[in-house]
């Protein structure tokens, strides 16, 4: 299978990484805004690449498929461009910033019988049925708080008065689309859509949501949920049931993961980062050389998280502009 990637920064590069590590998936062509980026980025993975410069260009050639990786509000667009061409399609997370997004591109690949994902690392986890396993061993869950704070790399420059991109709402990005993502998908995983969902955020001087939360309502739990993209959290991810806890330290890799009863133990420490894409990068392979097929559940998934953080975006007042 013959891939293509669009967008060269350092994501693109660990999904590359990942994919070197499954037979048959061959990196074949890169789409940047320039030609020299395209290059740089083609040294930088040490090996020729075809170079396009849009996505137009990269939907006419030869590849399979195509993993994408640049700014959120050009996903829906891209993807729905390169699945008009046949192309499978692998798409960073969030992949649509609307449910009719969503909605659209998955009945597009079901009509032209090809895959499209969210490459979002927690579906692909071995880690990912170990939680599920350990969910019916402390149940039932009475009480959950799933977080995500992590000081951006990108806030020293925010701060000297620049826009990165992350900051900008133009681009549908900011701490929801970027880190809270990952608390509303294992949310809805392990414990199905919500009653009700309440949210609320704090804003940067650009109009990005730069930390906020969220309560889930269930008939017989609540569960919180909290994000920030501008301070750096240690306390993790806890699970309470009746018959015990259990504690995540990293909700977006799936690693610290401790049983908490009478004593604490530790299920799963840390995972090799080299190959952390492996499991989604392996899934989309399989998939569009139909080894495998893309669940039910799992596009059902992705409908409900993009409904969900749609319907947070309401709730919290996140507003992005017009394209």
């Amino acid at each position: 299978m013959k891939y293509g990637v669009i967008g060269t920064g350092w994501i693109t590069e660990s999904f590359v990484r990942s994919a070197d590590t499954v037979p048959g998936m061959e990196l074949a062509a890169v789409c940047s805004r320039t030609e020299e980026s395209g290059l740089a980025f083609a040294d930088r993975v040490g090996r020729p690449l075809a170079c396009y410069t849009t996505p137009e260009a990269m939907a006419e050639s030869d590849i399979d498929g195509v993993y994408i990786a640049s700014p959120n509000r050009l996903h829906y667009t891209q993807s729905h461009l390169l699945l008009e061409h046949g192309k499978h399609v692998i798409c960073e997370k969030p992949a649509v910033v609307t449910a009719e997004e969503m909605q659209d591109l998955q009945t597009l690949a079901a009509e032209k019988g090809l895959v499209y994902m969210e490459a979002l690392m927690m579906l692909y986890l071995p880690q990912r049925r170990l939680i599920k396993e350990m969910i019916e061993k402390i149940g039932p869950i009475r009480t959950a708080h799933v977080s995500f704070a992590q000081y951006s790399s990108k806030y020293p420059a925010y701060l000297r008065g620049e826009t990165p991109n992350i900051f900008d709402p133009r681009f549908a990005t900011g701490g929801l689309m970027d880190l809270g993502v990952y608390c509303v998908y294992p949310i809805l995983d392990w414990f199905g859509r919500p009653e009700q969902v309440k949210a609320s955020a704090a804003f940067l001087r650009t109009g990005a949501d730069h930390t906020g939360s969220a309560v889930f309502t269930y008939p017989d739990k609540i569960v919180t949920m909290a994000y920030s993209k501008v301070a750096q959290g240690y306390a993790g991810t806890e699970l309470i049931g009746e018959n015990g806890a259990l504690r995540i330290d990293s909700i977006s890799q799936y690693t610290g993961i401790h049983l908490c009863q009478k004593e604490e133990q530790l299920l799963f420490g840390e995972a090799d980062r080299t190959d952390r894409m492996a499991g989604e990068a392996c899934a989309f392979f399989e998939r569009a050389t139909g080894k495998s097929v893309q669940p039910q559940e799992e596009r059902d998934l992705m409908l409900a998280v993009a409904e969900t953080m749609e319907q947070i975006r309401q709730e919290a007042g996140i507003v992005f502009p017009e394209p």
